[in-house]
C-alpha cells in the first residue's frame, strides 16, 4: 500500500510552487515590460476595484514599498465593496473554535470534501484545460485555509464567534459534495470586521503617500504597449454622496489615461446583471428563471470581464456561478431587486411552487446547487418553507451585515439572547416582508399561500398529508426519514442544540406554532468562474500565457485559477478566495515591480 502522504510536506511543495509562481512572475515581467515604461508611470501599480481582493493587494503592494492607484466607479462610501454586506464567514480548516467544540478536522478531510463539491473535470491535468490552474489554486487554497489563514487574519485583529456553523452539509456520499464537519467560521463583527484591518493598510499607505485613491474612475480600456499592459483609459464620473450600496450617477464629467507597469483586476463578478446571468445559465441548472432577486448592488455588472477579455485576457467557466435558493424580498431595500437569504437549519419543509415535497439532497441547507436545479425544474421560479414559529426562532439566520446587528456592533448580550428569543431582524421580515404567510391553522395557512401567489397551486389535502407523513416519522429518535436523520444528526452537534437546530418535534404541535410559510425567490450571488490566472495571479490568455503586466484577484478571477471552486461551494470561501487571491496577486506584483 501506498504511504500517505505527510501534510507538512503537502504544504511545504505547494508553498515552494507558489513562490516559483512568484519569482518566475518577475522575471518575464522584466523580460516582457518596455524600457520606457518606468519613466512613463504613474504608480508602479493600479489596482481596478475597491473591494476586498483590491484592498488587500494594494496593501500588500504598499507594505512592499510600491506605489499604487486605487480606481473605483463608486463613492468612496463603498470602499470595500460586497465584503461590508457580507455576513463574514469564512471556511477553517482545524481551527481552534473546533476543537473548542469538539470538532475532529483535518487538511486531509478539507481536501476531501472540496474535490467532491468543485467536480473538476476540464483538464486539470492539461496545461490548456480550463480547470488546470484551478485545481492548482484549489489545492494552495486548501493547504491556507487549514495553515496560516486563521493566524494570518488574528495577527491583524480579526476574532471569530466560537460556534461554528454547519454550511452546505451535502447529504451525499462520503466524497461527494458537502462539508463533513462544521467549517463555517462567522467574524465577530461580520463583514466589516473582515474589511477593516485591509482599510486601515491601505489609508494608512495612503496618508504616506503610497496609495492614491481615486473613486469615480470608470476603467473603459486596458492599454498595451508593445504587447504588454502599460495603463488604463476610462471616464470619470461626476461626484456623488449616494449612501453605500445604492445606486450612483453615470454622468460622465471627464476622462482619464493612467500608466502604470502593472494593472491588477479586482472588479468582482456578474452577480446584478440578471442579462449577463442568463446569458451563461447552464442546461445542467434548467432553464434560467424568469424572476430573480439580487443578493449584490447594480454595480456588480462584471464589466471589466469583458474589457480584460479585449486586452487577451482568457475568460474560462463562465458557465459556473452560485445562486442562492431561500431569497426574500427585501421589505426596506437599499439596492434594486435587493434580496437578503435565509441561511436555514435542518427542520423546515421544502416545498416546490406546486407543494410537493422536495427528496434529498435538496433540504434546508445541504447542497445549494441541487435544489436550485429542482426549483427550476419545477417550471416555477419559486418554492416553499413550511415550518413553525419555534424552527423559524432557533433556525433562521438572514445574511448580511445589516441583517445581524448583534455580530456586527460586537454586542455580547444580544448575540447570546439568540438562545432564547427569536432576532428583531427575523422578526421584522416576518411582520413586513412580502413572502411570509402566518397562520394558527393550516387551511388559513393554504389559503394565504395561494393568495400570495395568485393561484391555486397548493392542495390543502396533499399538504396535510405529506406534513402528517412526516409528524409520524418525529415518534422515535430514528427514522427512514432523510430528513429527520438530520435533524437528530445535527442536534449530536453541540453547536447546532446551542443555536441553530430547533429540538426534533411534529409540525402541527399546536405548542410549536403559529404555522408560517416562506416563499422563497432565487438569489443571485457570486460568479465561480472568471479571469484564468496562475499561482501569481498573473492573467492569462488564450494559449495559456501570462499577458505581461497583467494580474487579476478576487470574484472576477473565479476567486483564483478562474475557478476554484469548481462548480460548487463549500461555503466560507467567498471572503476568503478574496483574501488569498488578493495577497498572492499583491505579493507576486510587489515582487514583479521590485528594483
Amino acid at each position: 500500500m501506498e504511504k500517505a502522504a505527510d501534510p507538512a510536506m503537502f504544504s511545504r511543495r505547494r508553498a515552494l510552487s507558489v513562490a516559483g509562481g512568484v519569482i518566475a512572475g518577475a522575471a518575464a515581467f522584466s523580460q516582457a515590460m518596455p524600457a520606457f515604461a518606468a519613466q512613463s508611470s504613474d504608480a508602479d501599480v493600479i489596482v481596478i476595484g475597491g473591494g476586498l481582493a483590491g484592498l488587500v493587494a494594494t496593501a500588500e503592494l504598499a507594505d512592499a514599498g510600491r506605489k499604487v492607484l486605487l480606481l473605483d466607479q463608486e463613492p468612496e462610501t463603498n470602499l470595500g465593496g460586497q465584503a461590508f454586506w457580507s455576513f463574514g464567514g469564512l471556511f477553517l480548516v482545524d481551527s481552534a473554535e473546533q476543537r473548542l467544540m469538539g470538532i475532529k478536522d483535518s487538511h486531509e478531510l478539507a481536501w476531501q470534501d472540496w474535490q467532491g463539491a468543485a467536480g473538476f473535470d476540464r483538464g486539470t491535468t492539461d496545461p490548456g484545460g480550463q480547470d488546470y490552474w484551478a485545481y492548482k489554486w484549489a489545492e494552495s487554497y486548501v493547504d491556507f485555509a487549514s495553515g496560516e489563514k486563521r493566524s494570518w487574519l488574528y495577527q491583524q485583529g480579526v476574532r471569530w464567534f466560537p460556534i461554528v456553523g454547519w454550511a452546505e452539509r451535502g447529504g451525499g456520499l462520503a466524497d461527494g459534495h458537502g462539508n463533513s464537519v462544521p467549517r463555517f467560521h462567522v467574524t465577530w463583527g461580520t463583514g466589516p470586521a473582515v474589511m477593516e484591518p485591509f482599510e486601515k493598510r491601505v489609508r494608512a499607505a495612503a496618508a504616506r503617500g503610497r496609495v492614491t485613491f481615486k473613486f469615480r474612475h470608470r476603467v473603459d480600456e486596458l492599454v498595451r504597449t508593445g504587447g504588454a499592459i502599460s495603463g488604463v483609459r476610462g471616464a470619470v464620473l461626476e461626484p456623488s454622496n449616494a449612501p453605500r450600496g445604492t445606486a450612483s450617477s453615470r454622468t460622465v464629467v471627464g476622462d482619464f489615461e493612467l500608466r502604470a507597469p502593472v494593472v491588477i483586476v479586482t472588479s468582482g463578478g456578474i452577480g446584478a446583471n440578471h442579462d449577463l446571468i442568463r446569458q451563461n445559465w447552464p442546461a445542467r441548472l434548467g432553464s434560467p428563471p424568469k424572476s430573480m432577486i439580487s443578493g449584490v448592488p447594480a454595480y456588480v455588472d462584471g464589466r471589466m470581464l469583458a474589457i480584460t477579455e479585449a486586452a487577451g485576457g482568457r475568460i474560462v467557466n463562465p458557465d459556473r456561478m452560485w445562486h442562492y435558493t431561500e431569497g426574500l424580498r427585501n421589505y426596506d431595500p437599499i439596492w434594486a431587486k435587493h434580496g437578503i437569504r435565509i441561511l436555514p437549519g435542518p427542520s423546515s419543509l421544502w416545498l416546490d411552487a406546486t407543494g410537493k415535497r422536495f427528496a434529498a439532497p435538496n433540504l434546508p441547507g445541504y447542497d445549494t446547487l441541487s435544489t436550485l436545479k429542482a426549483i427550476t425544474d419545477s417550471g416555477y421560479d419559486y418554492s416553499w418553507f413550511v415550518t413553525t414559529q419555534k424552527i423559524m426562532a432557533k433556525e433562521f439566520a438572514l445574511s448580511g451585515s445589516e441583517q445581524n446587528p448583534d455580530l456586527t456592533n460586537k454586542d455580547i448580550l444580544l448575540t447570546l439572547s439568540r438562545v432564547w428569543q427569536t432576532p428583531e431582524p427575523i422578526e421584522k421580515f416576518k411582520k413586513n416582508g412580502v413572502d411570509f404567510v402566518v397562520s394558527s391553522t393550516l387551511p388559513e395557512l393554504v389559503a394565504g399561500m395561494n393568495r400570495l401567489t395568485g393561484t391555486s397551486l397548493i392542495d390543502l389535502a396533499d399538504l396535510k398529508r405529506q406534513i402528517d407523513a412526516r409528524d409520524r416519522e418525529i415518534d422515535n429518535p430514528y427514522t427512514k426519514d432523510v430528513q429527520v436523520m438530520g435533524i437528530h444528526n445535527a442536534l449530536r452537534y453541540s453547536g447546532d442544540l446551542l443555536s441553530r437546530t430547533a429540538t426534533a418535534h411534529k409540525i402541527m404541535d399546536s405548542s410549536a406554532g403559529p404555522l408560517i410559510a416562506v416563499r422563497l425567490n432565487i438569489l443571485t450571488r457570486k460568479t465561480l468562474g472568471g479571469l484564468q490566472t496562475d499561482l501569481s495571479g498573473r492573467v492569462l490568455d488564450s494559449a495559456g500565457a501570462p499577458v505581461p503586466g497583467l494580474y487579476a484577484a478576487g470574484e472576477v478571477s473565479g476567486f483564483g485559477g478562474g475557478g476554484v471552486h469548481g462548480y460548487r461551494s463549500l461555503e466560507g470561501t467567498f471572503l476568503g478566495g478574496c483574501l488569498f487571491s488578493g495577497r498572492q496577486a499583491g505579493r507576486a506584483a510587489a515582487a514583479a515591480t521590485g528594483s
